[in-house]
């Protein structure tokens, strides 16, 4: 029997949470939500801790994804219980930030690098059917969709997709301006509206030939506070 005395504050703690996690949802945490759960801002000290329980016995590990984490339990003959991620959700990456106000300049860079913590794990019902292959998801900037539900640091889930029909929630690009936008889509002879949904902002107007759509809003994710 291991003696969790051994164990550091941080690490009882970890493990706490892990086995709390495991029990109500029967699918490992990621190392992003450990940290958030227990405190811990940087990811880097999550994984040091992580891997000095799994020195210790009380963790295996797989580098291969984000929920690789398997708790191990003492059992009569020595029997290890490995619980892997449900094969019921989809990863999903997060690219980037979406400005959901007037337009603003984003990195150049955005979509072309994430990382396994960037990752976002989903349920296909989230997806509407989506393959998650053309799925990809970017942090809210902003309040002009507020009307529509959407607020400052929600993540919006988008398949990727160029074309739109009128009225349709996406994100486009404008290219003019060098910056990237969430708003309603209303095609308008050459032109196309964008229009926000809040009460005190207006449309933006642009050339239909310099506004690119880059995905439509399938779903939206309030983090919890």
């Amino acid at each position: 029997m291991r003696d969790r005395n051994k164990l550091s504050d941080r690490q009882r703690n970890i493990l706490k949470y892990m086995e709390n996690y495991l029990d109500s949802h029967g699918f490992p945490p990621t190392i992003r939500e450990i940290g958030e759960a227990t405190g811990i801002a940087s990811t880097s000290v999550v994984n040091y801790n992580l891997n000095k329980l799994v020195a210790a016995g009380y963790l295996e590990r797989s580098s291969r994804m984000s929920r690789g984490i398997r708790l191990v339990k003492n059992q009569p003959k020595s029997k290890v219980i490995n619980l892997h991620p449900s094969s019921n959700i989809a990863r999903v990456p997060v690219v980037g930030q979406i400005v959901a106000s007037a337009p603003v300049p984003i990195p150049e860079d955005m979509g072309q690098y994430y990382d396994d913590d960037n990752m976002l794990d989903v349920t296909p019902s989230m997806l509407n059917g989506a393959d998650p292959a053309q799925v990809f998801a970017l942090r809210v900037k902003g309040d002009s969709m507020i009307d529509a539900m959407i607020q400052d640091g929600d993540i919006v889930i988008f398949r990727k997709q160029v074309t739109a029909n009128d009225g349709d929630m996406v994100a486009v690009w404008l290219d003019e301006r060098g910056e990237t936008t969430l708003k309603y889509f209303h095609p308008e002879g050459q032109r196309i509206r964008l229009q926000p949904a809040h009460p005190t902002m207006q449309p933006i107007y642009v050339n239909a030939e310099h506004c690119a759509v880059q995905g439509r809003v399938l779903s939206v994710i309030r983090p919890s506070v």
